[in-house]
């Protein structure tokens, strides 16, 4: 069961660090965010992280797609409210 509390949270943390990330001119800040953010998506809820990935292998932990995948998650978050 999805809590309303870990959307709130998971909501804030992930649009928190979105704003930071899409805005900033230093890689290292970007590193930074996506292991912070890798590091959380491991500890949140199974079934939350599921639906916000929809199932796609990797979400949020792949460098590639991290800008699109949390830019996602905060949108999928946002309706979940």
């Amino acid at each position: 069961m999805i809590t309303k509390d870990s959307i709130e949270t998971a909501y804030s943390f992930l649009h928190q660090k979105r704003n930071v990330y899409i805005h900033s001119t230093l890689e290292w800040q970007k590193d930074n965010i996506e292991d912070a953010i890798a590091s959380y998506v491991d500890d949140m809820s199974q079934e939350l992280y599921e639906t916000i990935s929809n199932g796609k292998a990797d979400f949020l932990r792949d460098h590639k797609r991290f800008k699109e995948d949390i830019t996602i998650a905060v949108e999928r978050l946002e309706e979940m409210l």
